[in-house]
């Protein structure tokens, strides 16, 4: 056994491979770690490797490459000058690997024709198998480990290790998931919903225990499981099961997020939990990719609560679209008010971070150009580590961008301030944040509560983008009222809702504090037309957004042309413009459990410019037309006024007295006939409004979306109107794109910089 060996007061830490104290800094800290993993995990001896050894090659920019660790099968192979059998790149990042960072290793590994390639930092290892007949600076597939030194001659398990491809896939964890909800089936004979709550909670025992024992790779296995609860069992005095134990330790570590009620407990036996434990025990979740683990567990919600749970899911095919279209940006607050399992938060969040990611990469593309010459090859040795070393002082830099645990880096920014939901369902409220851990974060802004009354973070004109699919058909009671259930009580919440959001977050709180025991349909300025829930969440949404905010939402055809909503309509036009309707197959929501014609509105609401310009308008329609009936109105008065001087000058009693009983038959006439008038302006000034505030509304029918009535994939048009569309609204500037939070790289100066003040000059 060997440790890691640190001279803190020195500032150096011990490379057993140079049997010298080099300067301790985090990629060295790394590389040492991880020899100790080779040497004690492995086997290898360190005679048998190397550290930091450079090879040349034809490949530009990677002349003298240098491999952080390299492990041939013996020592007289190292000395022979032999192929190695392993080659390990080390990164310091405590972010995920990404792709173009590994460039030197990976590069070394091709050319040293090693049939291994490992990249570890502090938070992964992944493993992969050498391909020759690829670029050597490229990827190769993916495996699931390193040969143990005792194997490295045994070619049977060396191939068996090289075609184990990591297979954790989409598909593979979906079935898993459903192996595990079969245990639960088959031992507690738990509904659906209930296995599935039982099942994300000992995923996220696992996840705790993987992201906390990160640094020693531990898997929460079954085997460490039996350990721990022997350890537990001889000091415990409580007499809480042991697999209960872990759980109230797992509602501890994510008390912040509120996933879970405070009395929860796990409600299968132990024998289920420990099956499902060694059914997931092969794979870390701290390792596996956001993809995989994320749409494997979104697929196997919609699966599991299809019938059940269905009205909480919005197909993929048309949360990607609606996302699309609205391309959110990432200085933009989005939120969905009635969130479901979090599909279109999700869809945000990864649309937003996908450019985060994509910005990140073309700055280190462009750093390598510039720092990488022709003549790079050419260069000694020393000038080339001096380069190769700045290059990965700057990935580092640009790397901790992408950490989402830091709220001062762009996805921490994106994942703490920039995503929120709410959903009055618990169970879906609670597997929206779930989802949202499962696909990398972004979680915290989601809460259980009334999508309609103001929570947290979700009050008026707070967000840029709203993207919802709300429940179609139900209404809300004329007797349901705000109750104090419906407030925020707890002074530690309002005490950090208050440092989060500003003073803006008491102000908002009066709608529910202000109107404890008043009726919730008077809160909306459509309450007394309408109490459809889609038509309140649309008027919901509409409050939601800032001046000039864009919003895509799923409705009822029935809203864009039923006559009982005429005023509905009108009320939305009077708010925002129109940017899109898309209207879709049936078909596609049936799937879900819904049977209703839907269409996918997409509006703007007006910045106060537009407001005043829309209100101009009417204003002007209105005195236009009411001056054309001018004449009218008086002929129709005229008779009244005519009756009215008539009493004032008549000074007979009984004669005034009948006038007085005329007049009020006659103002009752003429009432009619003015109600018939005014309905007669309004109609023509709101045609006459519609000529002054004229617009192309675009109105797409697409035949099919992406998913059939059955769930099956289907063609998907909704694809190339997203793309149309995109050009549409850019050729047309229909708003602004908004600048993103940061320039990481800024060409003209050599800077390179990342939002937790780090910084570095990497040429003048």
């Amino acid at each position: 056994m060997i440790e890691v060996q640190i001279d803190n007061g020195k500032n150096k830490i011990f490379a057993p491979l140079k049997n010298n104290w080099l300067i301790l800094t985090p990629e060295e800290h790394v590389r040492q770690n991880y020899i100790t993993i080779l040497v004690n995990d492995y086997g290898y001896d360190l005679k048998q490797m190397r550290q930091e050894v450079t090879v040349n090659n034809s490949n530009r920019g990677l002349g003298k490459a240098r491999a952080d660790i390299v492990i041939w099968k013996s020592e007289q192979d190292k000395l022979d000058r032999k192929h190695a059998l392993i080659v390990v790149e080390c990164k310091a990042e405590n972010v995920k690997i990404q792709r173009g960072d590994f460039f030197q290793g990976a590069n070394y590994a091709g050319w040293a024709r090693a049939k291994f390639f490992v990249c570890t930092n502090e938070k992964q290892t992944r493993f992969f198998k050498t391909n020759e007949d690829t670029m050597p600076d490229e990827f190769n597939e993916e495996i699931r480990n390193i040969p143990h030194a005792s194997d490295i001659n045994d070619n049977k398990k060396i191939n068996a290790l090289l075609n184990e491809t990591r297979a954790f896939t989409r598909d593979e964890f979906q079935n898993l998931l459903f192996s595990c909800h079969n245990v639960i089936r088959n031992n507690d004979k738990l509904s659906p919903e209930m296995a599935f709550d039982e099942i994300s909670k000992i995923l996220f025992m696992k996840i705790r225990y993987e992201r906390t024992k990160g640094k020693e790779r531990q898997v929460f296995s079954k085997k460490r499981f039996l350990e721990l609860k022997e350890s537990y069992l001889e000091t415990d005095s409580t007499g809480v099961p042991f697999y209960q134990h872990i759980f109230n330790q797992t509602k501890l570590h994510f008390i912040n997020e509120e996933i879970f009620d405070k009395d929860d407990t796990i409600k299968i036996r132990e024998a289920s939990f420990l099956e499902i434990v060694r059914l997931l025990e092969k794979y870390n979740l701290s390792d596996t990719s956001d993809d995989v683990k994320g749409i494997a567990f979104e697929e196997f919600l919609g699966k599991t609560f299809r019938g059940n749970l269905g009205q909480f899911f919005t197909p993929r095919s048309v949360v990607s679209f609606m996302t699309s279209v609205l391309d959110p940006q990432e200085t933009e607050i989005v939120c969905d008010p009635c969130c479901g399992t979090g599909g279109f938060l999700i869809s945000a969040y990864e649309h937003i971070r996908t450019k985060i990611e994509n910005e990140i990469n073309s700055a280190k593309r462009e750093i390598k150009s510039k720092l990488i010459s022709d003549e790079f090859d050419n260069l000694p040795d020393e000038e080339q580590s001096k380069i190769i070393n700045k290059i990965n002082e700057a990935t580092a830099i640009l790397n901790e961008e992408l950490d989402p645990t830091d709220k001062n880096t762009r996805i921490g920014d994106l994942s703490y301030n920039r995503i929120f939901g709410t959903d009055a369902e618990p169970r879906s409220a609670r597997t929206a944040k779930m989802n949202m851990i499962m696909h990398g974060d972004g979680h915290g802004g989601v809460y259980h509560h009334d999508g309609l009354i103001n929570i947290g973070g979700v009050f008026e004109e707070r967000f840029d983008v709203i993207l919802t699919n709300p429940p179609f058909g139900a209404r809300i009671s004329r007797d349901t009222k705000i109750s104090e259930a419906d407030s925020t009580k707890d002074p530690e919440k309002i005490k950090l809702n208050k440092e989060r959001f500003g003073d803006d977050f008491l102000k908002a709180m009066g709608q529910v504090s202000n109107n404890i025991g008043s009726n919730l349909l008077d809160l909306f300025d459509l309450g007394n037309h309408s109490t459809l829930t889609e038509v309140l969440f649309m008027e919901r949404c509409l409050k939601l957004l800032k001046p000039g905010g864009r919003m895509g939402i799923v409705l009822p055809e029935g809203v864009l042309n039923i006559s009982q909503l005429q005023v509905v309509r009108e009320y939305f036009e009077g708010k925002a413009r129109i940017l899109l309707i898309t209207s879709i197959p049936q078909d596609v929501f049936i799937a879900a459990g819904a049977n209703v014609k839907p269409s996918i509105v997409f509006l703007k609401k007006f910045t106060e410019k537009e407001a005043d310009e829309y209100n101009t308008l009417k204003e002007k329609s209105r005195q236009e037309v009411r001056e054309r009936y001018e004449k009218e109105i008086e002929e129709i008065l005229d008779p009244v006024n005519k009756m009215e001087a008539e009493i004032k000058d008549t000074t007979d009693k009984r004669k005034k007295s009948q006038l007085r009983i005329q007049l009020r038959e006659l103002r009752k006439i003429v009432k009619k006939d003015l109600i018939k008038i005014e309905n007669l302006i309004s109609e023509e000034s709101k045609k006459l409004l519609k000529e002054y505030f004229d617009y192309d509304v675009p109105v797409v029918q697409v035949e099919k979306a992406g998913i059939t009535s059955t769930g099956a994939v289907t063609d998907n048009e909704l694809e190339d109107v997203s793309s149309e569309y995109n050009d549409y609204r850019i050729e047309n500037q229909l708003w602004e794109t908004k600048k993103n939070k940061t320039t990481n790289f800024i060409e003209e100066t050599g800077i390179v910089q990342n939002g937790l003040g780090k910084s570095m000059k990497i040429y003048e």
